[in-house]
């Protein structure tokens, strides 16, 4: 049971940081940032390792974190898939120019974004697109608030979106096409146990649906990114409100189910 409780501890503790940041600046809110990324892939890591086993977990690890690192660093060097950036120094310790915890931040979301993706429909195509999507449209958000913060700079911004300037649209789509790649390779490597989801996922599906709403609020309220919060709303959309829509109707039929009838044994 304690075992159990560890996810939802790791939730708890990484909501806090998260609320705690638009009320800091500076090198607090930067400590924030690097808090709350180490605490979202002890969190994905975690609980892919409770709930499916050292395989998964490894798999998850060498695809998205290995996989993330490695195609960061041929962006800073070639500015291919995603464009022409550079990191500033607030975000940590780097190698090859890229800050050690990008990596783990997209292992952070690319976990529920998968269980998402299996909880809400059967075909592996389907959940390849959908668990893409839901994992790239995460960044509608990230990338306009880490830019604002001066975590990152883009040498050519041009096209951007409408109202999220100094970020190019080869940006997202360069996430997405990687996105893809990941959910292509982490079936094959994580195993069987990544094809259902049960009781165990609920951190996860809250930690997606957390994820969405408090981006929503935070973009739109406390950051000032009205734009980001609108774009970050309606591309996360795509996965969080079914998702949210599906929880809701599981538990509602739960609590209309009767109740089984109590067992009379026969007498003696």
């Amino acid at each position: 049971m304690r075992a159990a409780r560890l996810p939802w501890a790791l939730l708890a503790a990484l909501i806090l940081a998260q609320i705690c940041y638009p009320l800091t600046g500076g090198a607090t809110r930067a400590g924030l940032t690097v808090a709350t990324v180490v605490l979202g892939w002890l969190l994905s890591v975690g609980h892919a390792l409770l709930t499916r086993g050292v395989r998964t977990a490894a798999a998850l690890v060498a695809v998205v974190t290995g996989g993330g690192f490695a195609v960061e660093a041929i962006g800073v060097a070639t500015g291919f898939p995603f464009g022409t950036y550079d990191y500033s120094g607030e975000l940590g310790p780097k190698l090859a120019g890229v800050p050690l915890i990008i990596p783990l931040a997209w292992t952070w979301m690319a976990w529920p974004a998968w269980l998402t993706a299996v909880r809400l429909v059967r075909s592996r195509l389907a959940r390849i697109a959908l668990s893409a999507v839901g994992l790239a449209a995460w960044d509608l958000f990230l990338d306009p608030q880490m830019v604002a913060e001066g975590y990152w700079t883009w040498r050519d911004a041009t096209p951007a979106l409408p109202g999220l300037p100094g970020i190019p649209v080869s940006n997202y789509l360069g996430w997405l096409g990687f996105a893809v790649l990941l959910a292509v390779a982490l079936r094959p490597l994580a195993g069987p146990s990544v094809d259902r989801t049960d009781g165990r996922d609920a951190p996860m599906f809250a930690l997606y649906l957390w994820t969405y709403a408090s981006s929503v609020l935070a973009h739109a309220v406390f950051l000032r990114l009205p734009a980001s919060a609108l774009w970050g709303a309606a591309g996360m959309a795509v996965a969080a409100v079914p998702l949210a829509v599906t929880l809701w109707r599981a538990r509602r039929d739960r609590a209309a189910a009767p109740e089984p009838a109590p067992r009379v044994d026969a007498p003696a």
